[in-house]
C-alpha cells in the first residue's frame, strides 16, 4: 500500500479530500471533473484491474464543484475472482491519499414493491451476511480498529442533506436496506424472496464490501443505488446485464445531479 500510495503521489501531488466510487453504467460524472491526473488502474504497483463491462479502469483526480476529488471509474467485484482485501485495496489507498468522505454508486435489482426500474435508492443501511467480511485475517491497526462498529456505516447527515437535495430537484427518492451478494449470477425468484423477507429492499454486488473498509479507515460513507432491475415480480424473472446498463444510463443524469450538489456542500 506504501509502494502504490508512493507512486500515486508521483503523478498526482494533491490531496484529494472525496473520494467517488461510480459503478456499472454511471461513469459519466466522471465526464464533469476538471481532470488533473488519470491513471489507469494497469499502471499502478499492486492495483486490481476491472474486468467488467461498463467499468472503464482508472483513476480520476481533479476538481468537481471546485472540490479536489479523486474517483475510482470503474471498481472491483469478489465475483472477478478478486479477493475481498484485493475489492477494497483502492478504498484504503484513498484513505491515505487523504480522502475523508467516501461516495460510492451501484446498480442493484429492486425487492421493494414500491420500486420501479430507474428510480434512485438511498442506502440507509445493509446486510452483509452473504458476502466475505474483507476484514478477516490480522488486523493494520495503521488501517483501523481490530472491532470497528457498524451500527451507522451511512453517514445520517449526508442522508439527509441529499434527500433535501432530490426535494428540491423533484427528484423521485427512495431509501432502504442494500444486501450484499457475491454473484455473478443474479438471484433466484426463491433468494429474492428471502433477502427481502432478511430486511432487503436492493440486492447488489459490490459496495458493501467498500462501506465496511471504509468505516474500518473512519470515513464517512454516502451511498446511492440506481435501480436497474426488479427481482420481485409477476412476468419473467430473466434479467441481463446489457439490461442493466441501459436502465443504469438512463438513470444516470439523476444520480449524477445529487452527487454533484451534495459535494459542493462538503467541507
Amino acid at each position: 500500500m506504501q509502494e502504490t500510495v508512493a507512486f500515486i503521489r508521483t503523478r498526482y501531488a494533491g490531496a484529494p479530500r472525496i473520494g467517488i466510487v461510480l459503478g456499472s453504467g454511471l461513469g459519466n460524472l466522471s465526464n464533469e471533473i476538471e481532470v488533473e491526473a488519470e491513471i489507469p488502474y494497469k499502471e499502478i504497483p499492486h492495483f486490481p484491474v476491472s474486468t467488467v463491462e461498463g467499468h472503464s479502469g482508472k483513476l480520476i483526480f481533479g476538481k468537481l464543484v471546485g472540490k479536489q476529488v479523486v474517483v475510482l471509474s470503474g471498481r472491483f467485484h469478489y465475483y472477478e475472482g478478486y479477493s475481498a482485501a484485493q475489492v477494497v485495496y483502492p478504498i484504503r489507498v484513498m484513505k491515505f491519499l487523504g480522502v475523508r468522505t467516501l461516495l460510492l454508486s451501484n446498480a442493484a435489482g429492486g425487492m421493494n414493491p414500491a420500486f420501479r426500474v430507474g428510480d434512485l435508492m438511498l442506502i440507509t443501511d445493509h446486510i452483509s451476511l452473504f458476502i466475505v467480511n474483507p476484514l478477516l485475517g490480522r488486523n493494520e491497526e495503521a488501517l483501523g480498529p481490530r472491532f470497528p462498529d457498524m451500527s451507522e456505516p451511512y453517514d445520517r447527515t449526508l442522508i439527509e442533506k441529499a434527500k433535501g437535495i432530490a426535494a428540491a430537484m423533484k427528484i423521485r427518492l427512495h431509501q432502504g436496506v442494500y444486501a450484499g451478494v457475491t454473484g455473478p449470477t443474479f438471484e433466484t425468484r426463491a433468494e429474492y424472496k428471502l433477502l427481502h423477507h432478511a430486511g432487503g429492499d436492493a440486492v447488489g454486488m459490490s459496495t458493501v464490501q467498500e462501506v465496511i473498509a471504509a468505516r474500518h479507515a473512519g470515513l464517512a460513507v454516502f451511498a446511492m443505488s440506481v435501480i436497474t432491475d426488479l427481482g420481485i415480480r409477476d412476468e419473467d424473472n430473466i434479467i441481463t446485464h446489457q439490461e442493466v446498463l441501459q436502465a443504469a444510463s438512463h438513470a444516470e443524469p439523476k444520480l449524477t445531479a445529487i452527487f454533484r450538489e451534495l459535494i459542493a456542500g462538503l467541507e
